[in-house]
């Protein structure tokens, strides 16, 4: 691997390495490989433990007042697969990936390589440097992604959030309706639809009346403007 994709990897990732022989491993496709053992599968094994615990420990320590079901979740947004991939395009890390020529020719790359490369290069960090420098170099690029996490409602109960705008707006209390469920007693679903004030909103499918019914009181927070989902999913309550 030439010295010039090391030394923009080294640039991106804010960190020097000791041994450059793990980055150029950390940079190498199993498809550039004869040997699949030779390419950056074991690192990102590594990393992706090491980018759990990280968000874990800091999520832990900054938002002491959530317990751990609320946790769980902020931690499964941000060490996706999906958030990793955004991490790993905004570095451009796929223009430093040495991969084989079948990779190379299609339309597009497919986004798992570079949430791929993203922990595979935490674990070389890692693997070079310990654990600190791999800390610091996760919390820089995906702290804000825990904000936002927090910050989006994710973790908030939206029947409670429904429940407390209903009576401080409505002077009413949600009701809910299991309007139709279908599969067998083992594997139901349950369509579940809420009514504020004899306005009755968008009803949703659930693999429980429970989840159904959380999923029915964000409907109704959306159509009401007081939570807005935008093009990625994540969940903002006013």
């Amino acid at each position: 691997m030439d010295s010039e994709r090391l030394d923009r990897a080294e640039a991106v990732t804010g960190y020097t390495f000791v041994d450059r022989g793990i980055l150029e491993q950390a940079l190498t496709h199993a498809s550039a490989t004869e040997q699949r053992i030779k390419s950056n599968e074991r690192q990102e094994f590594l990393g992706d433990a090491i980018l759990g615990i990280v968000i874990c420990e800091y999520v832990y320590g900054t938002f002491p007042e959530i317990l751990e079901g609320e946790m769980t979740k902020i931690k499964s947004t941000v060490v996706s697969r999906k958030s990793c991939a955004e991490v790993a395009e905004r570095l451009e890390l796929f223009g430093l990936l040495e991969m084989g020529k079948g990779m190379m020719t299609r339309p597009s790359v497919p986004s798992s390589i570079g949430a791929g490369a993203l922990e595979a290069i935490i674990g070389a960090i890692f693997l070079d440097g310990g654990f600190e420098p791999a800390r610091a170099f996760i919390l820089r690029e995906m702290r804000q992604m825990v904000h936002l996490a927090e910050e989006s409602g994710h973790h908030q109960n939206f029947k409670s959030v429904l429940q407390q705008y209903a009576q401080q707006n409505m002077g009413q209390s949600p009701v809910y309706e299991v309007l139709d469920e279908q599969g067998p007693d083992h594997a139901k679903c349950f369509e579940v639809a809420v009514e504020v004030d004899g306005r009755t909103f968008t009803s949703c499918w659930g693999s429980s009346k429970k989840q159904a019914e959380q999923d029915a009181a964000l409907e109704a927070l959306i159509e009401l403007g007081h939570a807005v989902r935008d093009d990625d999913g994540i969940i903002s309550v006013n």
